[in-house]
């Protein structure tokens, strides 16, 4: 059974559902023709039963005759019963046979029991044979001997009827119904094969759509789907394309940041390597550099190393940040404190600014250290945008941070692109960053459900607003 059951699944699907359609569709079948097979045999034999009683009721004469043909004056002529089995049964089982009877019947224990037994008003039906074995039906009726109906030896009548017609009708309903079942198996088998293969092509595209991404890593390949459909195989197909989709989005933002990180590392790079050169050269030359020369150059190199180790570390952090949060390092986070370690870090960075905070309790759930960066990288470009005196408003009140600082602002036309990578304003290109800050704190946010934009501010300057779900109070059994 196992191995049965092995090699069942070994099948290909189409063929499973073909199988099962047309085990099914024969189970049923198969029921309903036995079913009315057995009716029908219980029909005709109801009405070789109802012929059997007329015969017995109907010629009383006839009756009286047979019985005084066997029990009193065996020259009485008895009337004819109309080719059936006539003969009468003694209890001790022999049988007299009448003259105008078709056969003799083959007396059973039971007909003796009957006879016995004595019930004038039980009719007792069988299926027998006759002696040459030919099927008959039976029905034997206990009988007074005497003519006026008082008690005599106890005997019965027995009448049969042949049973070569009925078993020949059933018979020939049992070809039919085999010839139906099977032709109804068979075309319930076409249809199933049919239906499987027509309810299995989206499937079939499917896997040839799959075959193909993973043979030529082409995310560009779409499966047709019926846009009004709503079936498993419809949101399936759906759910394919969005993940292609998807993947091909995340493949391009690679190759970009790829693209971007080796065109920003160039510069840096090419920098220190021409300032080094300089340095070997004169060694090997023989032609010490100026110190004042020579100091310049080490400070520069020492500027554009910082400069690469600033890179490289944002494209760390963006990189993690694209990974995703994993679940062990969310946490619930008290927002107020982190902008408080936040602002400790820009007052720092630019001692002559000015900066008021005016921060209410909010908690949200993320990542303690990337928050902490995202909102350090506001209040960077905050601190770096601002003039000398300047001041920088700081204000968190229902879950809203909002960072405005009084510089020159941010073009309308530039805007949209403020949160790209390795983007930055061509008046802020001299100025020290790698044009992913802002990039980091988009993603952050957006790791943690909320949301982050920058508008122009009245009387100048910019406002970074930060909105993160959560609550004013800590959930229990925080500290």
């Amino acid at each position: 059974m196992r191995k049965v059951l092995r090699r069942f699944r070994s099948l290909p699907i189409r063929a499973r559902l073909s199988l099962l359609v047309a085990a099914a569709v024969a189970f049923g079948v198969a029921t309903v023709s036995v079913t009315c097979w057995f009716i029908v045999q219980g029909k005709l034999y109801e009405q070789v039963d109802k012929d059997l009683q007329r015969g017995m009721r109907a010629p009383n004469p006839a009756i009286v005759s047979a019985l005084n043909y066997c029990t009193a004056t065996p020259d009485t002529a008895v009337p004819p019963f109309r080719n059936n089995y006539v003969q009468v049964v003694k209890e001790d089982g022999t049988a007299c046979v009448l003259d105008n009877s078709v056969g003799k019947v083959k007396v059973t224990q039971s007909d003796k029991t009957a006879i016995k037994s004595g019930d004038l008003d039980k009719s007792y039906f069988r299926d027998g044979t006759d002696e040459d074995g030919n099927a008959v039906r039976v029905m034997l009726q206990p009988l007074a001997t005497a003519a006026d109906g008082r008690p005599g030896p106890n005997v019965g009548l027995m009448i049969a009827v042949s049973l070569k017609s009925t078993q020949s009708t059933l018979n020939d309903l049992a070809l039919v119904l085999l010839l139906v079942s099977g032709i109804g198996v068979v075309g319930a088998g076409a249809v199933g094969l049919w239906v499987a293969r027509a309810g299995l092509r989206p499937v079939d595209e499917l896997t040839e759509a799959v075959e193909h991404v993973a043979r030529t890593e082409d995310l560009t390949i779409r499966i047709p789907v019926d846009e009004e459909s709503d079936d498993e195989i419809a949101r399936l197909s759906r759910s394919f394309n969005s993940m292609t989709a998807s993947l091909a989005t995340s493949r391009e933002v690679q190759q970009q940041l790829i693209a971007d990180a080796g065109h920003e590392l160039r510069t840096p790079l090419t920098s220190l390597r021409t300032n080094i050169e300089l340095l070997t050269r004169s060694e090997e030359i023989g032609r010490p550099i100026p110190p004042a020369d020579r100091k310049a150059l080490l400070t520069s190199v020492t500027a554009q190393m910082t400069e690469l180790a600033a890179l490289i570390g944002d494209l760390q952090t963006l990189s993690r940040s694209d990974a995703g949060h994993p679940a062990d390092r969310v946490e619930v986070v008290a927002l107020q404190d982190t902008v408080e370690a936040a602002l400790r870090r820009a007052r720092l960075r630019g001692p002559e600014l000015t900066i008021t905070a005016d921060l209410e309790p909010w908690y949200v759930r993320a990542e303690p250290s990337a928050l902490e960066r995202a909102i350090v990288n506001i209040l960077d470009n905050a601190v770096k945008f601002s003039p000398g005196g300047g001041t920088i408003d700081v204000r968190l009140k229902d879950g809203e941070l909002t960072v405005r600082d009084h510089g020159p602002g941010i073009p309308t036309d530039e805007l949209p692109h403020v949160f790209d990578r390795f983007w930055r304003s061509p008046d802020a290109r001299a100025l020290p960053g790698s044009g992913l800050g802002l990039s980091i704190v988009a993603r952050t946010v957006q790791q943690s459900g909320g949301e982050v934009s920058l508008r122009p501010a009245d009387g100048g300057g910019t406002i970074a607003i930060v909105r993160l779900p959560g609550a004013p109070t800590a959930p229990p059994g925080m500290p």
